[in-house]
């Protein structure tokens, strides 16, 4: 295989100062065979002077390329990289023809044949480096360009892109030509899609998906444009720039690796968001916030772009935030924030604390490989929560006023951080300079201790802060109510500058709870004086607000990930009051961290049936409290979570063959394949079984369950034809290499599959190099045999570090598990058997 380059800061800036882009003309032809397609590009840009540089692209052949009408040798391209020597200082023109070969694992130009109806999709995803996949480039964000691109597309599809698409005969498509945009934001997708069109204040919008789906987003059509409506006004309350693109489409596309993408006037998202099953409301609450996130980007990634890719926070911290703010706003759902601090902000705790861990705009990016590791809980997360400290810390008046003066300064051009910057301080007096230094170019999270003295008639709250940054902190103060003695009401919220200058004296009896960055404004982990850990732990659930319980959740949640607080005591936390808790978010959250962390790691194995009948139990509640019909989700939750922890295959098996829960819901294909995989781990279903739900569930989805099903039946022919297909093999998409991995580790079955640990670490090395980034991802993440908690694991994975040398994106992987590993093993340490 051609070594593929990175392409390095030093290299993108000397080009960048070299050349000015101006316009590429892309012709598609996706009428060949099911393994390539023909890509034509011309590429017109001047040199400021003379020299020597390249372009970009990875193709299956490369036929011919010309500069200025005299030919270039094919055979000089090097990896990715096709040099262009002796440039003369002012006009060129380069043409490339090439053989590009379709995805399997969503990078370039993905190629799907749906298994429902045998159609066939293609789109891209040309994110950070993979627009080489499709066409010719000079592949960085900062030259900019305006792209003209024609496909020819077999007949009966529908081509969709950037710009608005004509069809002009014999299955040819011309996109209107875009402003100018970065090449990673080009965007294509092909297929017999079905449609879903309407306008918007003049602009043509669009929602596309699969025919096999367009049943589920004709059901959903409506609440998502409802949605995309609101989202697109309330931004252009936000925003004095008015939206920069010709139309907005909305394609729902398969095996997507990410949730969704922001390709100017063509969002791609993954199509798991037409829901073909039930889901909560938290879960429509989630796809209303990624069509904000996306929208979002419109200005911020899009109309202004970053100049590199160290400064990728500044898009994706910037969409976060406005896409939680917005949907709280401009649609019905009420707790984006809740989900936010249940979800979200725990992946960036986790992710800060890990030794991978890094600023959320680190100075030193110096190639694409490294910056494809910082797409991670601190860039979203962390940065979100950042832009919101900063909100309250500046007033959104004076945010807004930045933000408006930054987009007027950069309209379709690059900037940077300290771009960003210039603009916030032009709309207020406050060093945001200082702000910056402190918040974005840190690592760590800062935890803030509550230590309360009471004496007759006052008491005080002194916080001690171990870390560095400034925080504006709501301090809640709660007491019980006098009628019950179980109620907590909240006496007063106030606001409080940390570090403090001094302890905080407030007059009245010592509360119940004084609880620290209440509503969640800041970014730090939490610690409770101990007689307000006492009342938290009594009377979480009688807590008036979410999100105040969120706050105290996720407090609960670092002390049992720092040894502080026994895994079992926040398993009879969960007991006592999840059954009274109303909010889907947070109970969704608290039972998935007390079963794949707590259940599964954190305990040992003697102690893990017991905490499985907890959670059975646990669940078995919530389903009674639900049979009255009016909590849904809850119900929905719990009935999912009961499969997860059945330990015995009766009820479950029951609910299958009668496709029904006793008092609802009906099995759904969703709910079906969760019943089917777990019986499969526990033995009680087989191969037959798994075929004849497959005859019954056609569908890509049901594809993905058959092979989490059959990768998780405890056999030993199973598991090695499970394996064979992950490592030994390259014909798995990126969703079947997934969902076999997902079925193949089993805690139950650790005996069984215990020799295939240390073979993990040669195979995942192996498959990572062989298949690229996203199977990388993948296999670090998905393949990681997380349930072998023990010091053998670690030292293979430790091993595998410093000796295999692992392509980087599954060494980053590899660097975040065996982390956990550690934590894991700490915590068994401190609290086991």
């Amino acid at each position: 295989m051609a070594r593929m380059s990175v392409l390095t800061r030093d290299e993108a800036q000397t080009r960048a100062q070299l050349l000015d882009v101006q316009h590429y003309a892309i012709a598609l032809d996706l009428t060949g065979d099911d393994d390539t397609f023909d890509s034509r590009t011309t590429i017109r840009f001047t040199a400021r002077a003379g020299t020597d540089t390249f372009v970009e692209l990875k193709p299956a052949a490369l036929h011919s390329a010309t500069l200025d009408g005299q030919p270039l040798d094919p055979g000089t391209l090097d990896g990715n990289r096709l040099p262009l020597k002796g440039l003369t200082a002012g006009e060129h023109e380069l043409s490339v023809h090439a053989a590009m070969r379709y995805s399997r694992t969503g990078e370039g130009m993905h190629r799907f044949t749906d298994p429902a109806d045998g159609e066939t999709y293609l789109y891209t995803q040309m994110f950070m480096d993979d627009v080489q996949r499709v066409f010719a480039a000079f592949d960085q964000p900062d030259l900019k360009a305006v792209f003209d691109l024609t496909v020819k597309a077999p007949e009966g599809w529908t081509v969709l892109a950037n710009g608005i698409t004509e069809p002009t005969g014999d299955g040819h498509w011309t996109a209107a030509p875009t402003p100018r945009i970065s090449t990673y934001l080009v965007a294509v997708a092909a297929g017999p899609w079905h449609s879903v069109r309407t306008e918007h204040r003049g602009l043509p919008f669009g929602l596309h998906c699969r025919r096999s789906l367009a049943p589920h987003l004709d059901a959903d059509a409506e609440e998502i444009l409802d949605i995309t409506r609101a989202c697109f006004d309330r931004y252009h309350e936000k925003f004095d720039e008015p939206y920069p693109f010709d139309s907005y489409d909305q394609a729902f596309v398969p095996e997507f690796n990410a949730g969704a993408m922001e390709n100017p006037g063509l969002v791609t998202f993954r199509d798991e968001f037409v829901y073909r099953s039930a889901v909560t409301d938290t879960e429509r609450q989630t796809r209303a916030m990624v069509i904000a996130h996306e929208m979002a980007h419109m200005w911020f990634g899009d109309l202004v772009t970053l100049t590199w890719w160290d400064d990728i926070w500044l898009n994706e911290s910037f969409a976060e935030y406005m896409g939680y703010q917005t949907t709280a706003e401009a649609t019905r759902f009420a707790g984006p924030w809740t989900e936010f601090g249940v979800d979200r902000k725990s992946w960036g705790y986790d992710a800060d604390q890990r030794p991978s861990t890094h600023p959320v705009a680190p100075e030193a990016v110096p190639d694409t490989a490294s910056a494809l590791l910082n797409f991670d809980g601190i860039s979203y997360a962390k940065g979100a929560s950042a832009l919101r400290q900063l909100v309250a810390w500046l007033g959104e008046k004076d945010f807004l006023a930045g933000i408006n003066i930054h987009f007027s300064r950069h309209r379709f051009g690059n900037a940077a951080l300290a771009d960003f910057l210039d603009s916030l301080a032009a709309a207020t007096d406050r060093d945001v300079h200082a702000w910056a230094d402190a918040w974005l170019r840190t690592t760590g999270v800062d935890t803030l201790t509550a230590a309360v003295d009471a004496r007759p008639g006052a008491w005080t709250l002194a916080l001690h802060r171990d870390g560095s940054r400034p925080h504006r902190a709501t301090i809640g103060v709660y007491d019980r109510d006098l009628n019950d003695g179980r109620t907590l009401v909240l006496r007063e919220r106030y606001e409080t500058d940390v570090p403090q200058a001094a302890p905080e004296t407030r007059p009245g009896t010592r509360p119940a709870l004084v609880l620290p960055n209440d509503l969640d404004h800041t970014y730090a982990k939490i610690r409770l004086d101990e007689h307000s850990l006492e009342t938290a732990l009594r009377g979480l659930s009688q807590l008036p607000d979410a999100l105040t319980r969120t706050v105290v959740w996720n407090a609960l949640r670092d002390m049992v990930r720092d040894g502080e607080l026994a895994p079992g005591d926040y398993l009879a936390t969960a007991t006592a009051h999840l059954p009274e808790e109303t909010d889907l978010a947070l109970v969704q959250g608290v039972l998935a961290f007390a079963g794949t962390h707590i259940a599964d790691r954190y305990l040992t194995p003697g102690q893990r049936p017991a905490a499985l009948a907890d959670l059975t139990g646990l669940c078995r509640d919530i389903v009674r409290r639900t049979e009255d019909g009016d909590h849904p989700g809850l119900r929905l939750i719990a009935v999912r979570h009961r499969i997860a922890t059945a330990t015995r295959p009766d009820t479950i098996a029951a609910w299958l063959a009668d496709g029904t829960v006793p008092g609802g819901p009906e099995l759904d294909p969703e709910l079906r394949w969760r019943i089917l995989t777990r019986l499969a781990v526990l033995g009680a279903t087989d191969e037959a079984a798994i075929a004849a739900e497959l005859v019954r569930d056609p569908s890509a989805a049901g594809r993905e369950g058959a092979a989490r099903c059959r990768a998780a039946l405890p056999d030993p022919e199973a598991k090695a034809r499970a394996w064979a297909a992950m490592f030994d093999s390259d014909d798995l998409s990126n969703y079947l290499f997934t969902a076999t991995a997902q079925g193949f580790w089993q805690p139950e079955q650790a005996d069984l599959v215990r020799a295939y640990v240390p073979r993990y670490f040669t195979d995942a090395v192996a498959v990572a190099a062989r298949r690229g980034p996203a199977i990388a991802d993948a296999a670090g993440r998905w393949a990681f045999p997380a349930h072998a908690v023990d010091p053998g694991t670690l030292r293979l994975g430790e091993e595998c570090l410093r000796d295999a040398d692992p392509v980087p994106s599954l060494r980053r992987r590899l660097t975040d598990e065996l982390d956990d590993l550690r934590r894991a093993l700490r915590v068994r340490e401190a609290h086991g058997e």
